[in-house]
C-alpha cells in the first residue's frame, strides 16, 4: 500500500517510532514564535538552566498586540507594550531571531515566513498558533501547539505526537468567475462542519486547488483548522517552486536542485488510502458568506438565514437559534439585506499582496457607503505592505475612504487596538466569527476580499456582481 503526503512528510522526519500505544518522536524543521505562546516557554527553559537546541531553527515576531497605527509612538496598551517588550528582551537573551515591529520582514507569524522563502516543501513546522496549517500550502507539515510543547521544541527540536489520521478533500472542475479560494474553503467547512477533520490532516487535491495561485492556497490551508483538523496540505508542484525560487531564504544552485529531487517524491501515491474522502463539485460554488457564530454556518450570498424551524436534529435547532440571536437578525432574511458597519481586510487568511489586488480592483473608482463607519485594510506583513504601496494600493484604498495601515493581526482577533464594539457589525476577511472575536459584543460576517470591499461600497452584504 503507497502512502499519503502527510504520511510520508511524518515517516521523514520520524525520530522514534512509539510502541504499545505511545506517541512518536519526530523532528521539527523550523518553528515560528510570536509575543502571546511563547513567554512561559522561554521562562521554563530558563528556570530550567536549558539552552535552545537548535536557535537557528527558531524565528519570532511580533503581531498579535501589534498596534497598525503609530507604530513609531508609546504602545498605548500596557498589557500589550508588556508582551512585546517580554518577547524582544526573551530573543536577546537566548539568540533567537526577532522581526519586531517596523522590521521591514515583520509580520503575521504565518504570512512574514513564506516570503521570506523560509517554509519549504516536506518541512515540519509548528507554531504556538493554530493557523500554523497556512505553511501546509507549500507541501509541509504544519500545525499548532500548546505552550508546553513549544518549549519541548526550544529544548530538543523534537515533539511527541500520535500520527494523525489522513482526509482527502476532492476539489474537481473549475471555479466560476467570482469565486474565490475563500469561498471554497468556507463551502468545505459548511459541508463537514467544524468538527468534521477532527483529527485529520487535510489534504486538498483536484483540478480547483491545482489552478490555485499560492496565495489562495494559503487562504485554503489556513483554514483547515476551522474545520477541526489538526493540518491541511497540498502537494508542492510548478507553481510552488516558482513562488519559492530567489527568495531570501529558498535554496540556490546544487542545493535547489538536490531539494528538488526530493521535492518532486511529495505527492501521495496512486494506491494510498486515505481514513476518509469529501467530494466537493467546484462548478457549482458562488461567493460564500457566514452568517453565524461558527466557520461552518455560511451559506451562498444569494441565500438567507435559515429558520430553525425547518431544523429537524434539536441540538443543530438549538444552535440556529442561539447564533441567530446573538447575530441579530431574524429567519429567513436574505443575507443581501443584512447592513453592515464595519469592513475589515487582512489578517493571516486574506491579507497577502493578491487579496490587497483583489479588494483594490473592486474599490477602484468607488468610495465606502455613507453608512459604513469604518474600512480597515492592513497587509499581512510588512513586505506585502511595501508591495501594495509600490502598485499604488494604497492610493486606491485611501482615495475609496479606506484606513490603510501597518502590519499585523489587527481585528482579527481583538487582543490590540483594532476592536468593535458591542452590536457593531462586520464583514471580516479574517478566519473566525464566534461571539466577541472582534470585540465584545461583536458581530462577524466571514467573506472573501471582493465580497468585502463589494459590502464596503453598497453597505450591505454584496458580491461584486451587484454594483
Amino acid at each position: 500500500m503507497g502512502s499519503t503526503l502527510a504520511e510520508k512528510v511524518w515517516a521523514d522526519h520520524l525520530v522514534r517510532r512509539g510502541e504499545n500505544g505511545a506517541p512518536d518522536l519526530i523532528y521539527i524543521d523550523l518553528m515560528l514564535m510570536h509575543e502571546v505562546t511563547s513567554p512561559q516557554a522561554f521562562e521554563g527553559l530558563r528556570l530550567a538552566g536549558r539552552r535552545p537546541r537548535h536557535p537557528e531553527l527558531l524565528i519570532a515576531t511580533e503581531d498579535h498586540n501589534t498596534p497598525t497605527v503609530d507604530i513609531d509612538k508609546p504602545n498605548p496598551d500596557k498589557t500589550s507594550a508588556v508582551q512585546l517588550s517580554t518577547l524582544e528582551r526573551n530573543c536577546k537573551e537566548f539568540g533567537v531571531r526577532l522581526h519586531p515591529l517596523g522590521d521591514a520582514d515583520q509580520g503575521i507569524v504565518h504570512a512574514f515566513a513564506p516570503i521570506l522563502g523560509l517554509t519549504q516543501p516536506g518541512m515540519t513546522i509548528v507554531c504556538g498558533d493554530s493557523h500554523t496549517s497556512t505553511h501546509g500550502a507549500f507541501g509541509a507539515l504544519a500545525f499548532g501547539i500548546g505552550t508546553s510543547e513549544v518549549e519541548h521544541v526550544m529544548a530538543t527540536q523534537t515533539l511527541s505526537l500520535k500520527p494523525f489520521r489522513t482526509m482527502a478533500v476532492n476539489v474537481e472542475g473549475s471555479l466560476p468567475e467570482g469565486v474565490s479560494a475563500k469561498d471554497v474553503i468556507l463551502a468545505i467547512i459548511a459541508k463537514i462542519g467544524t468538527g468534521g477533520g477532527q483529527g485529520h490532516v487535510i489534504e486538498y487535491r483536484g483540478e480547483a486547488i491545482r489552478n490555485m495561485s499560492m496565495d489562495a492556497r494559503m487562504t485554503i490551508c489556513n483554514m483547515s483548522i476551522e474545520a477541526g483538523a489538526r493540518a491541511g496540505m497540498i502537494a508542492p508542484d510548478e507553481t510552488t517552486y516558482e513562488y519559492l525560487k530567489g527568495r531570501p531564504h529558498a535554496p540556490e544552485g546544487e542545493m535547489w536542485d538536490r531539494a528538488m529531487e526530493y521535492w518532486r517524491t511529495l505527492r501521495t501515491d496512486d494506491d494510498a488510502v486515505f481514513d476518509r474522502s469529501v467530494d466537493i463539485d467546484a462548478t457549482k460554488l458562488a461567493p460564500y458568506v457566514t452568517w453565524g457564530t461558527n466557520p461552518g454556518q455560511g451559506l451562498p450570498i444569494t441565500g438567507a438565514v435559515p429558520d430553525p424551524a425547518d431544523i429537524a436534529d434539536e441540538e443543530r435547532r438549538a444552535a440556529t437559534e442561539s447564533a441567530i440571536r446573538y447575530m441579530g437578525l431574524k429567519p429567513g432574511m436574505p443575507l443581501k439585506d443584512i447592513a453592515v458597519d464595519t469592513v475589515f481586510i487582512g489578517s493571516c487568511t486574506n491579507g497577502r499582496i493578491e487579496d490587497l489586488r483583489a479588494a483594490a480592483s473592486v474599490m477602484k473608482g468607488h468610495h465606502k457607503a455613507k453608512s459604513i463607519h469604518r474600512v480597515l485594510v492592513v497587509p499581512a506583513s510588512s513586505r506585502v505592505r511595501l508591495q501594495a504601496e509600490r502598485e499604488g494600493l494604497d492610493k486606491v484604498f485611501r482615495d475609496f475612504g479606506a484606513e490603510w495601515r501597518n502590519a499585523g493581526c489587527s481585528m482579527c482577533l481583538g487582543m490590540n487596538p483594532d476592536k468593535l464594539v458591542r452590536g457593531e457589525r462586520s464583514v471580516s476577511t479574517s478566519n473566525r466569527n464566534f461571539e466577541g472575536r472582534q470585540g465584545k459584543g461583536s458581530r462577524t460576517h466571514l467573506a472573501s476580499p471582493v465580497v468585502a470591499a463589494a459590502t464596503a461600497i453598497r453597505g450591505t452584504i454584496s458580491s461584486p456582481a451587484d454594483l
